[in-house]
């Protein structure tokens, strides 16, 4: 199954976090963070949004940052990803 965004939503899915602090210390599940670096899957058309126009500036493949809780978390085939707007996202990382 695949997921196809509408408008200006991203399909993202969070790259794991590291497990381990610079120190050597080994985290717990609990302690570790939401990650926010995450890969885009799937990129929507953008266009016409709430009256405006909206230009994509991402594509499937950029590594990103996002809000900390942004998106809609949906899970398919056993694949957790999120669904956020082009706007939740921060930062596209080289």
């Amino acid at each position: 199954m695949t997921i196809k965004p509408l408008a200006d939503r991203v399909v993202i899915k969070a790259v794991e976090a590291e497990e381990t602090t610079k120190s050597g210390i080994i985290l717990a599940g609990a302690a570790k963070e939401k990650p926010q670096v995450a890969e885009i899957v799937a990129v929507g058309p953008g266009g016409l949004v709430d009256g405006n126009q909206v230009e994509m500036y991402v594509k499937v493949g950029d590594k990103v940052i996002t809000s900390q809780y942004a998106g809609n978390p949906v899970k398919i085939d056993g694949v957790e990803y999120s669904i956020v707007r082009q706007s939740d996202i921060l930062a596209i990382v080289e």
